[in-house]
């Protein structure tokens, strides 16, 4: 492995580590259907609107979503069709049924 490769892992780890966080990963989900205020984040998922704002500034650290200024509010939504796959893909995942062996 190159010294990229390892850097693109430990991003990926990092990531996965943000997503942990059951009410993290709620607040993501809740950006995915597009441009949402942060107290509308906070009602959907039922948390307070200083969580979801601590939330919500790692996971732009992380760009995993992008904020966008509209006159005093900010509007959050996924960063971009990549993280937007990612999710729904694990959604679907999670709903599939089990197979036993």
């Amino acid at each position: 492995m190159t010294s990229a490769d390892d850097a693109r892992v430990e991003t990926i780890a990092a990531t996965y580590r943000l997503l942990g966080d059951p009410t993290r990963l709620r607040v993501l989900l809740a950006c995915l259907d597009g441009p949402i205020a942060v107290g509308d984040i906070a009602r959907r998922i039922g948390a307070s609107q200083p969580l979801v704002s601590h939330h919500l500034r790692l996971l732009r650290g992380a760009r995993l979503v992008r904020g966008e200024r509209r006159q005093r509010q900010v509007l959050y939504a996924t960063a971009d069709a990549h993280i937007r796959d990612m999710l729904t893909d694990m959604l679907e995942h999670a709903a599939e049924p089990h197979a036993t062996e």
